[in-house]
């Protein structure tokens, strides 16, 4: 089987995680890194023995991608990808999608009309602690559940948006208190801006159609070093599930495995090249990106009208 061509659109620190996952893998060859700075993309390139660029369009046409991942600033993200999506090209996008809906409602729609493979990457979802308690969830260990409980914080996320923790940081707690427990209908939110001025602490009351509740606390005013920085928690008629840290513990202990966050990423790739390759759809379709902005925006709402906000679509 011919390996995967890939090129990485990106030279941060997260983008040198695309670049060691597809330089190494047996099945994908790196063939090209694209970066604004001529000296950081040969530098990235050089490492990973892929072949710089700082133009997508002469990229797209020397190396001819199967699959081209983005990874952005996270206010810098539709214009880039749109090209691309209208290029027609494959892709792994981070989140967020976009901080806008109807950007993202753009960007949803062309890769739609061209029928086009569109990732997004809430690794979240591939943590070890995850994949158990999704499992777990779904054959009914815990029976029917009735609360949920996220918890994340960290240092903050630089940017020009106010509400860049919510959107760019607790999309993750959107996407994955509705992986495991199911579609939020409504949102209820207060925030604080005592800190640093943008909105760095947001507490959000949630209700599932299921007839769940949640939580989420999310806040840029701790640090990720704090133990349990991320803690989920689902609480059912018949059990409970506590995850520590995503990738640390977990109380359902059927083994030990790895405990490296950057693994995530690592089996959501795994997940991402067997889909593209079977012509089968994204395991994380990046309509997983516009719901989270959508519930992300429905919170903003709120907390600006004081007021209980919907978001059945």
């Amino acid at each position: 089987m011919s390996r995967l061509r890939v090129a990485v659109v990106g030279t941060g620190q997260w983008a040198a995680q695309h670049a060691r996952i597809f330089s190494r893998r047996p099945d994908t060859e790196l063939v090209a890194v694209v970066g604004r700075d001529p000296a950081r993309t040969s530098a990235r390139a050089a490492a990973y023995g892929s072949t710089p660029y700082t133009d997508i369009d002469q990229m797209l046409g020397v190396a001819r991608p199967d699959l081209v991942t983005v990874c952005l600033p996270n206010e810098a993200h539709f214009e880039p990808t749109l090209r691309l999506v209208r290029a027609g090209v494959p892709l792994l996008v981070e989140k967020p999608l976009v901080f806008d809906l109807k950007e993202a409602d753009v960007l949803i729609q062309e890769a739609a009309d061209r029928g086009l493979f569109f990732a997004i990457n809430f690794n979240h979802r591939y943590a070890e602690p995850v994949l158990r308690a999704k499992a777990a969830i779904d054959r009914g260990s815990i029976d029917r559940p009735v609360f949920a409980t996220w918890r994340y914080g960290g240092e903050a996320t630089q940017g020009t948006s106010m509400h860049a923790n919510l959107i760019e940081t607790q999309g993750h707690g959107f996407d994955m208190l509705e992986h495991l427990v199911g579609p939020i209908v409504s949102v209820m939110a207060q925030m604080t801006d005592a800190t640093y001025g943008d909105f760095s602490t947001v507490a959000i009351a949630l209700e599932f159609e299921s007839g769940a509740v949640g939580t989420m606390l999310g806040t840029y005013d701790s640090s990720y070093a704090d133990p349990d920085a991320p803690l989920v928690e689902i609480n059912g008629t018949g059990g409970r599930i506590l995850i520590h840290d995503i990738v640390r513990e977990r109380d359902i202990q059927e083994s030990d495995e790895s405990r490296d966050f950057h693994v995530t990423f690592d089996r959501h790739v795994e997940a991402v090249v067997a889909a593209l390759r079977a012509g089968d759809p994204p395991p994380v379709p990046a309509t997983a990106g516009r719901r989270a902005l959508r519930l992300a925006l429905a919170a903003i709402e709120s907390f600006e009208t004081g007021r209980r906000v919907g978001v059945s679509e």
